[in-house]
């Protein structure tokens, strides 16, 4: 995705004040073998910009002074109470150096496992998005996590699913991580029953 920068001269929090009342949004650039520099974008630009997914997991062409920089969205500030974006941080990015980032998971078939068609279960995303570690050109918008084969009682780890290749998971804590577990709502809803009977 493309966006537009303009170069920020005047910082300071009253000049950021200034900005944001002419609709512009203060922000930063940083990384790579450069000084981080202050840039500006167009409010109403940048606010739909970030209601896209991709914006947020992909590599974004940044036209800076009529030259374009690859970079990765890395911080969003926002208005406690208003659709207002008050901050943005952008890192540039090195095609030879790998990155770190998170990218969303993209759930298919749950309607056709058996653990929902056969036992009327619940499917529970514990994780909606996973950090990862790649080189720019191989990072993907999503990661596409097929629960086709899901029974009840069963879950699905990080190990489960298949990375992109040249994709590797960057875990924190446990190594493989549960994404998905199968929640027998409708099995416990009958075992709850007659214990409910039994206390009037």
């Amino acid at each position: 995705m493309k966006f537009n920068a303009t170069a920020r001269s005047v910082q300071g929090s009253s000049a950021s004040r200034r900005l944001r009342r002419a609709s512009r949004v203060p922000a930063i650039v940083y990384g790579g073998n450069e000084q981080p520099a202050n840039i500006e974008l167009d409010h109403n630009e940048i606010f739909h910009a970030l209601r896209k997914e991709i914006f947020h997991s992909s590599i974004l062409d940044m036209q800076l002074e009529g030259k374009s920089q690859p970079v990765l969205l890395r911080s969003v500030q926002w208005h406690p109470y208003k659709q207002l974006v008050m901050h943005v941080d952008f890192q540039r990015v090195d095609a030879n150096k790998k990155l770190h980032t998170k990218v969303p998971l993209h759930f298919t078939n749950a309607e056709i496992s058996p653990a929902v068609k056969l036992s009327a279960a619940i499917i529970s995303h514990l994780f909606t998005e996973i950090e990862i570690s790649c080189l720019p050109a191989d990072l993907p918008e999503f990661i596409a996590v097929d629960l086709s084969n899901l029974r009840k009682g069963s879950s699905l780890h990080l190990n489960d699913i298949t990375l992109p290749k040249g994709v590797t998971a960057v875990t924190h804590g446990k190594a493989n991580p549960v994404l998905v577990s199968v929640v027998a709502v409708a099995a416990e809803a009958e075992a709850a029953a007659p214990a409910a009977e039994a206390k009037k």
